[in-house]
């Protein structure tokens, strides 16, 4: 494999040249929620910057680090000084930045968040380390170790980082010796259920016929998760060595990726990575000099929730209307086309090649003795520090929750693990270690990596009523107690929230949600009363309030419940006053204010504005 091996030592020495700093270097950060950010924005006004001072400098673009709160970032790298940071930049102070770092010759170091690796034998100001975070410091970036620090479009920097080297070592071995390497190292199927990785290869390696296929499920659908988008935003190419290396290990010579039209970025990202491979000679016929053949190709879903089911999917693939089958034959038997298959999400994937780079025994330090290795998650919600995270697993929720996301702003309340078809954790559960094991003991799932956190302003009724809401949409309408009995759940839940519900509504749903998770085709379908059961475990109090006494505590439930000031609490700011859309408040600066309850729309504008906790959720009268 020496045209690899020259290619990589090529791309070594060209990113040495870049990060010893010979020219200033700027990175943004460009993924999709750098962009919502106004990435976009900063970089063009560096560039208009740059010409107007005649200023010259490298720019990259790059994926999302993790800390989403931060965004837009933007780093700064000067001849001779590290790789600065800078934080929730806007196109003015970006544009002042610049033009005094190239200027002076050194990076502003006022508003500098920190300095990235390496940072040997260069200055670095007395900044800390941008990953001594608090946010960043617990965690353990194996899957996420490129993202944020390399150009995804650039097939050389990836190289630069040992890229395509677990490929390299696997071709060098027998594909059950590949398949020995992932099954010593206790990978378990990152898509939510924890099947194992290898059990899965070894089913579809034995099945008869030499044709097969391997999937990767890249719809991530969950409401909040955005792991496996961001991931492929930010180093496609992990992905595609993981289809490689697994193509290899099955006998698979066919690959497709499945995603979902909405999410243009990561697609454009993807396919300029195939480009890349199929001009290097890592795609189509005798891979870097072997005798393994493998083809990629993408197919792009209309979004459909239910395809995260890997039966709808092949359906869905196929050109059929996405909708699961039962069970066996089973898809490592007989899945795409008919053809043994498997079918593996993002994250398992793009874990292989640091395994077939590192070992197994490597890999196998981080997690518990049965759920090994990393998970990323998206960590999103009431907490104070959102983004895209990776933790080894089998750390609690409390240090998930506060010590990496650093809390929530009003009192905890609770956290819904898995997606809408996950499970509602209360307090109780903080010092639950987030493994397969436990979570499914605590009434959840995994997922695909989803955790959405609540402070007490969440009611969970409604927040039931929202996920359930999505699954009967969802539902792909195939059996019956999932397309009938999510839409009672879902009326059920309406009724409660509108001051309508039965003593009698409770026991109902714990029935209708027993019948649907037994009686349901697929996964999908009887995973999807969790929410319900898991909130009424928790906080069945809340739903009684609801019934009995006509009154949402979280003050969520527009029918049963009305604001009003408290007139000791209460400073006169007039900042409820100014975001008020009916002029329902009254009263003069510095004096106690009051609301007029019969303008008042509810609209929760002016509970979300005061700062003093003086304006309260009462019930109406």
């Amino acid at each position: 494999m020496p045209d690899l091996a020259f290619r990589r030592k090529s791309a070594i020495e060209n990113w040495d040249h870049l990060i010893n700093n010979s020219q200033p270097v700027i990175y943004f950060g460009m993924a999709s929620c750098g962009q919502a950010a106004g990435a976009a924005e900063v970089r063009k006004a560096v560039e208009e910057a740059l010409d107007e001072n005649f200023l010259s400098a490298h720019l990259i673009n790059v994926g999302c680090i993790g800390p989403c709160y931060l965004e837009p970032i933007m780093d700064v790298a000067m001849p001779g000084w590290a790789r600065v940071s800078y934080a929730h930049m806007t196109p003015a102070k970006a544009k002042k930045l610049v033009v005094d770092a190239l200027k002076s010759g050194t990076p502003p170091l006022e508003d500098a968040v920190g300095v990235l690796e390496p940072v040997e034998n260069r200055q670095t100001g007395g900044l800390p380390s941008f990953f001594d975070q608090p946010m960043l410091k617990p965690q353990v970036r194996i899957i996420l170790r490129n993202c944020g620090l390399i150009d995804p479009e650039d097939l050389d920097h990836y190289l630069a980082h040992d890229g395509y080297q677990g490929l390299q070592n696997a071709l060098n071995m027998r594909p059950e010796e590949v398949i020995e390497q992932v099954r010593l190292s206790g990978l378990r199927g990152r898509g939510g259920s924890g099947f194992p990785t290898a059990r899965k290869w070894e089913l579809c390696r034995a099945a008869p016929g030499e044709d097969k296929y391997l999937v990767c499920n890249a719809d991530e659908g969950d409401p909040g998760a955005f792991m496996n988008r961001s991931l492929i935003e930010g180093d496609p190419h992990s992905l595609l060595e993981g289809l490689l290396i697994a193509g290899y290990a099955i006998g698979a010579s066919h690959g497709v990726i499945y995603t979902r039209a909405e999410y243009p970025l990561a697609i454009s990202r993807l396919r300029t990575a195939l480009e890349q491979m199929r001009e290097s000679g890592l795609l189509g016929s005798h891979i870097l000099g072997s005798n393994f053949n493998f083809e990629i190709k993408i197919k792009e879903g209309a979004g459909a929730f239910v395809c995260g089911e890997e039966t709808a999917l092949f359906a869905s693939i196929e050109g059929r209307r996405g909708m699961p089958r039962s069970r066996p034959p089973f898809p490592a038997i007989s899945g795409l086309y008919g053809k043994p298959t498997v079918n593996n999400n993002v994250e398992t994937i793009s874990t292989l090649p640091h395994i077939l780079r590192q070992g197994a025994d490597w890999y196998h330090q981080y997690g518990t003795p049965n759920s090994t290795g990393t998970k990323t998650f998206s960590l999103v919600g009431k907490v104070r520090r959102t983004g895209l995270i990776e933790i080894p697993l089998g750390m609690t929720l409390r240090q998930i929750i506060f010590d990496i996301g650093g809390g929530t702003e009003k009192p905890f309340k609770a956290v819904q693990t898995g997606g809408p078809s996950g499970g509602c954790l209360s307090a109780e559960y903080l010092d639950l270690p987030v493994d397969y094991e436990n979570l499914k003991k605590a009434g959840s799932i995994m997922g695909s990596g989803g955790l959405i956190v609540m402070d007490r302003d969440t009611c969970v009724v409604d927040l039931a009523h929202y996920f359930l809401e999505f699954i009967q949409k969802e539902s792909c309408g195939k059996c019956v107690p999932c397309r009938i009995g999510t839409r009672h759940l879902v009326e059920i839940l309406e009724r409660i929230t509108k001051g309508e519900g039965q003593q009698d509504d409770l026991d109902t749903l714990e029935h209708l949600a027993k019948t649907i998770s037994q009686g349901s085709l697929c996964g999908l379908g009887q995973s999807a009363p969790n929410p319900v059961v898991t909130s009424l475990r928790s906080f069945r109090d809340e739903y009684e309030q609801h019934i009995q006494q006509g009154y949402c505590p979280a003050g969520v439930c527009r029918d049963l419940y009305q604001y009003e000031i408290s007139q000791d609490a209460c400073t006169g700011c007039r900042a409820c006053v100014r975001v008020c859309p009916v002029d329902a408040i009254e009263g003069k600066l510095h004096e106690p204010h009051s609301i007029d309850s019969s303008k008042c729309i509810r609209c929760r504008a002016c509970y979300e504005t005061c700062r003093f906790d003086a304006i309260e959720g009462k019930p109406i009268q």
